[in-house]
C-alpha cells in the first residue's frame, strides 16, 4: 500500500471534478491511500505570491504545517494540481532558502498553533508519484482495456516541470513522464512539442486576446500532429483549453473541436471503468469522437456550470484585430 498525505486544493471538486471522480476511481486499482490533510485551506493560486509575499507563502505553509502534524506512516505530501504543487514547494523552498522569510511565516503560523520547519514533508505531483513510486510496469499490469487506436497528445502544462526545485522531472522543456504513463495504457502517443507551452492562465478574464492566441496554437499544434483527444495533468489548463475552446474558435474563425482530459481518465478507461465514473460527459468539447476509436460509448453530457451565478460586474470586452479573427466580439463571453 502506497501512502500519501493529500493535497486536493480548490479545484478538485469544482471544475475540475472529472479528475477528483477518475482520481477516486483509480486509487484503489493502484493500492494507494490518500490521506487527506485536515482543515486545509486554499494555496492561493497565482495571484496572491505576486500581491504580499508573507501572506501568501502562510496561507500555503499553513497547510506544509498541518501536513507535518499529521503524517502517518509518510511525509509526502501529494497534489493532483499543478499550481498547488508549485506553490507547496515554493514555500518549503523559499522559507529555507530565505530564512527571513520564513522567520515571519513561521511568526504568521504561530498565531493559529503552528509551525512549520522546510524539508519536514517532500510535496510531489499525482503524476510523478504514479511514474516513479507505483510504477510503469505495475500501471501496465493493470490494463485490460489498453488504449490502442486512440491518438494522444501529452499536455503538462508550464508550472509541473519547473522550477523543478528536486530534480524531479527528466527535463524542464520536453519531460517524457506522462508521454511514458499514456503509452503504458496502451495509447497511440503523438508528438507534442508544446507539451509545456503555457494555456494562458488568468489571461483569458485580464488579456482575452493574449490568451485566445496561446489556446488556438496549442489545440491547433495538437490537431496538426494527428490527436483525437489532448491529455492534461493541470485543472487550469483544462478549463482554459476546454471552456474558451468556443471562444477562441469564434474569435479566429476557425472549427477546433479538441477534446481536453485528464489523464487519470484514460487510465480508468485502460483498467475498465465505467466512462460515466471517470466524469466523461463533463467536458464542454465532447469526447465522444476520440472514445469511439476504442470502442466506448461516452455518456449523456452533464449539466455543469464553471462560471458563478453572481459574479463581479465586469465591463464589456472590445478585442483588436490583431490575430487575423474578426475582432468585433463585444462583449461576449
Amino acid at each position: 500500500m502506497n501512502k500519501y498525505i493529500y493535497y486536493p486544493g480548490c479545484s478538485m471538486e469544482g471544475s475540475a471534478r472529472a479528475y477528483y471522480d477518475s482520481l477516486n476511481a483509480i486509487k484503489g486499482t493502484l493500492d494507494m491511500e490518500l490521506q487527506e490533510i485536515d482543515d486545509w485551506n486554499c494555496c492561493g493560486a497565482t495571484e496572491y505570491v505576486g500581491m504580499n509575499l508573507i501572506p501568501a507563502y502562510s496561507l500555503i505553509a499553513r497547510n506544509l504545517a498541518l501536513a507535518a502534524k499529521q503524517k502517518n506512516g509518510t511525509k509526502t505530501v501529494m497534489a493532483p494540481c499543478s499550481a498547488c504543487y508549485l506553490n507547496l514547494e515554493k514555500a518549503d523552498y523559499y522559507m529555507a532558502e530565505r530564512p527571513t522569510l520564513g522567520e515571519k511565516v513561521n511568526e504568521a503560523l504561530a498565531a493559529g498553533g503552528l509551525h512549520y520547519e522546510p524539508g519536514s514533508v517532500d510535496i510531489r505531483h499525482l503524476l510523478d508519484v504514479l511514474v516513479n513510486d507505483v510504477g510503469l510496469e505495475t500501471i501496465k499490469a493493470k490494463v485490460t482495456h489498453p488504449l490502442k487506436g486512440m491518438r494522444v497528445a501529452a499536455y503538462l502544462g508550464c508550472m509541473v516541470p519547473r522550477p523543478d526545485f528536486e530534480h524531479r522531472w527528466s527535463d524542464y522543456e520536453q519531460p517524457t513522464e506522462l508521454d511514458d504513463l499514456l503509452n503504458a495504457i496502451g495509447a497511440d502517443v503523438v508528438d507534442f512539442p508544446l507539451k509545456t507551452e503555457c494555456c494562458g492562465g488568468h489571461m483569458t478574464q485580464i488579456g482575452p486576446e493574449t490568451a485566445y492566441e496561446l489556446i488556438r496554437r496549442l489545440v491547433s499544434t495538437a490537431e496538426e500532429h494527428g490527436a483525437d483527444i489532448m491529455v492534461t495533468v493541470c485543472p487550469m489548463c483544462q478549463m482554459n483549453l476546454d471552456a474558451y475552446q468556443t471562444e477562441t474558435n469564434r474569435f479566429f474563425g476557425t472549427n477546433y473541436h479538441m477534446p481536453i482530459v485528464f489523464f487519470t481518465q484514460l487510465m480508468g478507461l485502460a483498467f475498465g471503468a465505467d466512462p460515466k465514473d471517470l466524469g466523461f460527459g463533463m467536458e464542454l468539447v465532447s469526447a465522444k469522437n476520440a472514445l469511439a476509436r476504442i470502442g466506448v460509448e461516452e455518456p449523456a453530457p452533464v449539466e455543469t456550470s464553471r462560471k458563478k451565478p453572481v459574479g463581479l460586474p465586469m465591463p464589456p470586452r472590445r478585442f483588436k484585430k490583431k490575430f487575423g479573427g474578426n475582432g468585433n466580439q463585444e462583449g461576449q463571453e
